[in-house]
């Protein structure tokens, strides 16, 4: 007889998603996905965090490394640049929701204990951890998502999508069966990679403000 296939080969979270969960029971179940193969070197699953009516939703694209290791999103380099812009730009960065498309650290290592190099996640692996941010969406209900990235934005919103051609606008889209509106912008640690960091870093701080006017 045939072997069923495992869940990881058939590329989706929805198994392990409980139905009708809250947030602390959705973030436990998480921690024992075997939705892709992305679970097998990483350290642990990285939920998002933050108030369950949280008005403005921040979706990255998955962990790094100082995530895989502490277990939370955007608490690295680029998690610190990310709460200073939101201040800058009038946003509470503890009001906000914040998680990944992706919930476990993609990377690339020469050899154990040499650095571990992000690697960026393939729309299978996006699509496969899609129903965790369907369900952290539905338990939320925020009044606007900010989308920080290329790869977040495909995972939202589908792989036509660019982040220079819409950063910094209002976009009203339905995603996972809800009416939502985003603004897109581009992830931190790009900032961190620029050659002129601080025009990169006020470009981000531009685009926030208007999702801050958004939500005026």
């Amino acid at each position: 007889m045939p072997t069923a296939e495992a869940p990881e080969d058939q590329y989706t979270a929805e198994p392990f998603v409980p139905e009708g969960a809250g947030l602390a029971a959705l973030r436990e179940a998480a921690a024992g996905c075997r939705g892709c193969p992305l679970h097998r070197d990483a350290t642990q699953t990285v939920f998002g965090t933050g108030k369950s009516d949280a008005r403005v939703m921040l979706v990255g694209e998955q962990p790094g490394d100082q995530e895989d290791r502490q277990g939370k999103p955007f608490v690295g380099p680029a998690g610190k640049l990310l709460d200073r812009a939101l201040e800058e730009a009038g946003l509470d960065p503890a009001d906000a929701y914040v998680t990944n498309a992706v919930k476990h650290f993609k990377f690339t290592q020469a050899e154990p204990r040499k650095r571990r190099i992000h690697k960026a996640p393939s729309l299978r692996e996006m699509t496969a951890c899609g129903p965790w941010l369907a369900a952290e969406l539905a338990i939320v209900e925020p009044e606007l998502i900010v989308v920080l990235g290329a790869t977040a934005g495909k995972a939202l919103l589908g792989s036509s999508f660019r982040v220079g051609e819409v950063r910094g606008t209002v976009l009203e889209r339905e995603i996972h069966g809800r009416a939502e509106r985003l603004v897109p912008t581009v992830h931190p640690s790009s900032v961190l990679r620029a050659d002129d960091r601080e025009g990169a870093y006020q470009g981000l701080v531009a685009d926030l403000k208007v999702a801050a006017r958004a939500l005026a």
